[in-house]
């Protein structure tokens, strides 16, 4: 019955799905692209080739996905796999992941109507699914149940509050989590939380994240760009969120901070061009990264308005503050600063990466701050002292290299439950 309305409520919305496609194409076109696969119909022929599914919803999942991507193309050398996403950013890190790869295709994953399912499994028929973090849809989990396609819930992890969340449409949640095949978890708290709500043979993995190891060519670039700047240091704020920006640009009017060059990332690629207008209207000078120039003496900003240079942003500053945690907005990954050996400041809004921001700041490679005065004060500080930026990077890099082996425990799940 909860399943019935719960696709009552999709249809009676579809109008609205369709207005949010129009809203989210005026800054990223590409959400009108494939529009077709969004309701499971498909261009491509389907695969003579047995395939494999792995689904991660965006940029991030995508990207947490790739040993676990390469694995599985290893030990199934005959099957095809079969890329899915939800939004154009993704299928875009997916297009520069594997784009060379004839044995990787890529589609959206259609919107959770029993029809639009229905079409995808017919079209694709995969062997097994592996769904990314917290990917679970009511209808999506029906239909792999009746065509007896095993779904694994890999790196999975649930905060406090979406369980909380989760627990007030249990009635629709729990079926949905009990046709899960198995669950590779993030932690001990993680596996708590699903098994609280129905899900099956959950085994504690860790974090892949950590199994994905920095692009060496962006490190040498990185390197590059720290020897051109010389004496001049640089501070990164990496995947900021909207409202983040206009406090971390005050920043720089702190007296201590004149000579500090800051390198601005923000989380989203549609929002480049709001943020380049938010530095304008500050009053200091900005060089973008998109225009592949170079900031020198008089520049204050330098906006990485870049795809896929992560690695190199973290690798050039002597410090980088993680966004989406000063405001609650629950915090971006900080992985992959610790494994570029960046030492790294977090705010205190952290839910999204809990276990991982706590392992970090124990291990000396990561600090919290309560908040933008606290984060300003830190910050003079540690570019003042570089002998413990040196530490914390190094604790970044011990913190990350230990802490891997996570893709083999959940491959280990995977082929556990796959006929």
């Amino acid at each position: 019955m909860a399943r019935l309305l719960y696709c009552f409520l999709l249809y009676l919305g579809m109008p609205l799905i369709w207005l949010r496609l129009l809203w989210r194409s005026r800054r990223q076109p590409e959400y009108l692209g494939h529009l077709a696969e969004r309701w499971g119909a498909y261009p491509q022929q389907s695969q003579p080739s047995p395939l494999l599914w792995v689904h991660g919803v965006s940029v991030g999942e995508t990207r947490a996905a790739q040993p676990l991507v390469q694995q599985l193309l290893a030990q199934y050398p005959d099957h095809v796999l079969l890329l899915t996403c939800m939004t154009p950013t993704g299928r875009a890190v997916g297009q520069e992941l594997y784009g060379q790869n004839p044995r990787v295709i890529q589609a959206y994953l259609p919107y959770d109507y029993p029809g639009a399912m229905a079409r995808f499994f017919e079209h694709f028929r995969p062997r097994f699914g592996v769904l990314m973090e917290t990917e679970i849809w009511p209808n999506l989990m029906a239909a792999a149940r009746s065509r007896h396609v095993p779904v694994v819930l890999a790196n999975a992890r649930l905060s406090s509050r979406s369980a909380r969340g989760y627990g007030r449409i249990e009635a629709l949640v729990r079926p949905a989590l009990e046709r899960l095949a198995a669950v590779a978890a993030q932690t001990d708290a993680d596996a708590n939380r699903l098994a609280l709500l129905g899900a099956p043979h959950i085994q504690v993995c860790g974090n892949v994240k950590f199994d994905v190891l920095p692009d060496s060519v962006q490190l040498e670039q990185g390197v590059a760009w720290r020897a051109r700047l010389g004496p001049r240091q640089v501070w990164l704020a990496a995947s900021t969120r909207e409202g983040e920006e206009a406090l971390l640009l005050d920043i720089l009017k702190q007296p201590g901070m004149e000579q500090v060059l800051l390198l601005l990332v923000p989380r989203h690629p549609q929002r480049f061009e709001e943020v380049a207008q938010l530095v304008d209207k500050s009053g200091l000078t900005m060089v973008r990264r998109s225009q592949e120039a170079f900031p020198d003496a008089g520049h204050q900003v330098w906006l990485g308005d870049s795809m896929g240079e992560m690695a190199a942003y973290y690798r050039v500053a002597n410090v980088a503050y993680v966004g989406g945690s000063l405001l609650p907005l629950g915090g971006q990954n900080l992985i992959e600063a610790a494994a570029c050996a960046c030492p790294t400041l977090v705010g205190l809004h952290t839910f999204n990466f809990a276990q991982a921001t706590e392992d970090a700041i124990a291990a000396g490679a990561a600090m919290r701050v309560a908040d933008v005065d606290e984060l300003s004060r830190v910050l003079i500080q540690l570019l003042a002292d570089p002998e413990r930026l040196e530490a914390m990077g190094k604790a970044g890099e011990a913190f990350a290299q230990c802490h891997r082996g996570a893709t083999a425990r959940t491959m280990a799940v995977i082929t556990s439950v796959v006929r």
